[in-house]
């Protein structure tokens, strides 16, 4: 045995040896750009370069909107799990488990309430990372206590959307919450509150045929896929081939679906402008928005 070889060399590869972790670099989806980690979480999580908004969890949403990172959790009701006891490859219960251990939430919904540019405001954001930020009956619930704390603390209601539809292993009862989140934003409209929805990507299904599509202010962050049915699904169903960008944020913009494009960075004092020209609050300083958005905002708030 070659005692310096088999025994010395290996100790002191260990003994120098670094351990990089396995999040320290992120691959750009659109151009395969490789960016150091740190750069893109101080970006707001947006690809430095090609400008990729990356999908971020419920939590790290309301640490960008409410001021000082700081709010209040609304605590959302609790719902009968697996009422159906569905199962198809793996049990809803188990699926449930695995997503809760995950994210770290009970479901898709996260709702705080705090100052947003020194406005009160309540916030009510949906995780795609929790099943695909599908609609159940606990998201349906957590929409409209979102909506009655707003309505008791006379504040703006805002939610980001995100989300592949209803959850199917809930069936019929998931399909219910559509109706219901309608009558929630009925309420929001009836006492001149104003419902600002922002478009994440994606947002599909049930949620874009639901509450997402009936705010008094659409804002989409760029880039975001926005539809009831996929491209892919589409294409099969009428054997045409779909314009370039259908169903993102831009064409949509272009088309009349979405009132702005507004990127990350901006959407906070864009969210706090548009929520004092709805309520005629005293601006506590000036906004720094964009010139180009302002004239969208402006005009999506006057009609």
């Amino acid at each position: 045995m070659n005692w310096i070889s088999e025994v010395v060399r290996p100790k002191i590869k260990t003994l120098f040896k670094r351990e990089a972790p396995d999040n320290l670099w992120i691959k750009c989806p659109e151009t395969g750009q490789v960016v150091f980690h740190k750069d893109v979480e101080a970006n707001q999580w947006v690809i430095p370069g090609s400008n990729h908004h990356m999908r971020i969890s419920a939590t790290q949403r309301l640490q960008l909107m409410f001021d000082g990172s700081t709010w209040l959790d609304v605590a959302l009701p609790e719902v009968p799990v697996d009422p159906l006891k569905f199962r198809d490859e793996k049990k809803y219960i188990d699926r449930l488990k695995d997503a809760r251990t995950k994210t770290g939430q009970q479901d898709a919904f996260k709702v705080g309430f705090g100052r947003v540019d020194d406005l009160p405001m309540t916030i009510a954001v949906q995780d795609f990372g929790f099943m695909g930020g599908s609609l159940g009956m606990a998201a349906g619930e957590a929409f409209i206590k979102g909506a009655e704390t707003a309505l008791d603390k006379k504040t703006p209601f805002v939610l980001f959307a995100g989300s592949g539809g209803a959850r199917m292993q809930e069936g019929i009862l998931s399909l219910m919450q559509m109706p219901r989140t309608t009558v929630a934003i009925r309420r929001l409209r009836d006492a001149k509150l104003p419902y600002i929805v922002v478009l994440t990507n994606p947002t599909t299904g049930g949620v874009t045929a639901s509450y997402a599509m009936l705010g008094d202010v659409h804002l989409a962050e760029p880039g975001a896929l926005i539809g009831f049915a996929g491209p892919r699904v589409i294409e099969q169903t009428i054997r045409e081939k779909l314009p370039d960008g259908f169903q993102r944020a831009e064409y949509l913009k272009e088309h009349g679906m979405v009132d702005a494009v507004v990127h990350r960075h901006d959407l906070k004092p864009t969210i706090a402008r548009l929520s004092r020209l709805f309520t005629k609050a005293p601006s506590a300083r000036t906004a720094a928005v964009p010139v180009a958005a302002n004239a969208e905002i402006t005009a999506a708030a006057a009609e």
